[in-house]
């Protein structure tokens, strides 16, 4: 018999033990702020109308544009997928520092949740370019750049399905991660560089009123406990894996 001693991963941890309250605030937080988009914040004005319209007590000159709801969910889980590339690429700085394999697989469950909200971002991101200028793809600067970000997170997966050495494939892993994080920033600051009347610059300029900004901020809240709640509860799930195996390999030794 072996004695060589085989380290099983833990068990859990105590931000385990506020995972389902994450994800129920999460999960009331953005319903409460589905109802204030549809409910509450006023549609934003659209083109002209060719005669004014009297609703209610308001005499409306522009089309509402109620496809702009779809603004209350798109930017912040477009928000959300670049907060998970920050520990995406802080976990990678780890693991290339230690060579801790728990690191790899705290950036790999990162960008798990990274690829789920990267998705979300491009439903409603493609959602909204159709409802809005009846196509459902245009090479716009941002949106092009989040497609090459989408295209690096989904190369990260197809790598490690490749690679069948764990050290090789948490070093590359770690190195794509990395890459991917530096391309967030561009993502978000290209409208600056390159102006867009497809992603105006809403903060910097003003472009949300409070009833708007209010919505957006719950919904990001949401969101946000959201992606905790699915990082620790799929990393529990990869950690107890890890620690079945470790048991195994105890055993057989």
């Amino acid at each position: 018999m072996s004695n060589k001693k085989v380290k099983a991963p833990e068990a859990g941890q105590w931000p385990d033990k506020v995972l389902i309250p994450a994800l129920i605030a999460g999960a009331a937080l953005t319903t409460i702020g589905f109802l204030m988009a549809f409910l509450w914040a006023a549609p934003v004005n659209g083109a002209q109308l060719s005669e004014p319209v009297l609703v209610g007590d308001v005499m409306v000159t522009h089309q509402q544009l109620l496809s702009q709801k779809i603004f209350y969910f798109h930017m912040p889980v477009a928000i959300v997928s670049f907060v998970a590339l920050v520990f995406v690429a802080y976990y990678a700085i780890r693991f290339l520092s230690t060579r801790n394999q728990r690191f790899d697989t705290c950036g790999r469950v990162a960008m798990e949740i990274t690829l789920l909200f990267v998705i979300f971002t491009m439903v409603t991101g493609d959602l909204w370019t159709r409802f809005e200028w009846g196509v459902w793809w245009t090479w716009d600067p941002r949106l092009t750049t989040y497609l090459i970000l989408m295209l690096i997170v989904i190369a990260y997966f197809v790598m490690r399905g490749a690679v069948d050495d764990p050290e090789r494939r948490a070093t590359y892993s770690a190195v794509i991660g990395i890459i991917a994080f530096i391309d967030a920033p561009i993502c978000m600051m290209i409208t600056r560089l390159i102006p867009s009347s497809i992603h105006p610059v809403v903060l910097r300029e003003g472009g949300m009123t409070p009833d708007m900004a209010a919505t957006v901020f719950i919904v990001m809240a949401g969101m946000l406990l959201v992606a905790f709640g699915l990082y620790r509860l799929r990393f529990r799930q990869a950690r107890l894996a890890e620690r079945v195996e470790a048991l195994k390999e105890q055993l057989e030794d």
